[in-house]
């Protein structure tokens, strides 16, 4: 085991959060239950805004970004975790308030940890990722409330493109279900049919000012945009339809009315990752193992060494990437 290693991370410059390489060692992470050596980690849109320090992400400095990570346990005082355990860490409070996977070596909570399902190796673990995993949380949801039905009315996938978006698509589409993408980059568009989107709608459309209530053609919806785009999905979905909102890439503001929920019955299903519990966490990464196509999966991420972080979180902020970002933290 190095007794030295890299990592990412964040300090506090003259006032303001400053990210950047720098060596640890053992003795200066966290005295959690389980040691984890990291294989890979992830680029998400946190995680840009982390790196570049144009959000203010972490609550506490100094903080190892990195919202999650995929290894294997190297030491356990848990008895629920072994030495030679594949493990996945998504969320709970990593790079805000807990140093997270941008790291050779982490130490976490034994109930952090999700056993890696054995159709995934660590680099397709986290080609998933926070945002597939994420993905995967709406599309249960979305089941749950029982809106979509295979074959039936279209279902609206918004930031397509991206990182939950793009798994979103794949899931819905092996599901049977007709999906819509919905992107202002008409380059992405045979990336998106491979996944299985049937039909396309530009950004700007949903972008626009609306009615409160539009001409309903949404049976159920994920979305990771917020704002007018959230507003306009919920506005045109039928009777009795959902949407599952997970992010906020265009906007935090919700600038609707009552009116789609009191007189159409569609249902906002908020959807949080970081502090979803145990069971939920189970399940979406079933849902992954069996219904993640793979390879639509690995048309959908890239493999970029460590070293690359700080250019790869400018260009996720411009939105310049396509799909997912893996992280190769050995290298």
């Amino acid at each position: 085991m190095a007794e030295t290693f890299k990592a990412f991370v964040i300090k506090d410059v003259d006032g303001k959060p400053k990210g950047g390489f720098t060596t640890l060692t053992l003795a200066d992470l966290p005295d959690n239950d389980v040691l984890v050596e990291v294989a890979y980690s992830t680029l998400n849109y946190k995680d840009g805004l982390a790196v570049s320090g144009k959000g203010r992400i972490a609550r506490k400095l100094p903080m190892v970004a990195g919202i999650d990570l995929a290894g294997t346990v190297v030491e356990s005082r848990s008895p629920d975790w072994k030495p030679g355990d594949k493990v996945v860490a998504n969320g709970w409070g990593m790079s805000e308030t807990q140093w997270g996977g941008y790291t050779r070596f982490q130490r976490l909570k034994a109930e952090w940890l999700t056993r890696l399902p054995d159709a995934f190796s660590l680099e397709e673990a986290m080609g998933i990722g926070t945002a597939g995993y994420t993905a995967a949380l709406c599309v249960d949801a979305l089941e749950r409330w029982g809106a979509v039905r295979p074959g039936g009315k279209e279902v609206l996938v918004t930031g397509a493109a991206g990182g939950v978006g793009s798994v979103a698509v794949a899931l819905l589409a092996k599901r049977g279900y007709p999906v819509v993408a919905s992107t202002g980059r008409p380059e992405t568009h045979d990336y998106l049919r491979g996944l299985g989107a049937t039909g396309f709608i530009d950004r700007a459309v949903l972008l626009e000012k609306g009615a409160p209530l539009q001409k309903e053609r949404w049976a159920g919806g994920v979305d990771s945009v917020g704002g007018q785009t959230l507003v306009n999905a919920l506005s045109q979905t039928i009777w009795g339809g959902a949407i599952a909102a997970c992010g906020l890439a265009g906007s935090s503001d919700l600038p609707g009315t009552v009116l789609p929920h009191i007189l159409r019955s569609v249902a906002l299903l908020g959807v949080d990752s970081v502090m979803a519990p145990q069971p939920l966490r189970d399940a979406a990464w079933a849902r992954l193992a069996r219904d993640m196509d793979k390879t639509a999966l690995t048309a959908m991420y890239e493999v970029q060494p460590f070293d690359a972080l700080p250019d790869l979180a400018t260009r996720i902020l411009a939105g310049q990437i396509r799909g997912r970002v893996v992280v190769d933290v050995t290298r």
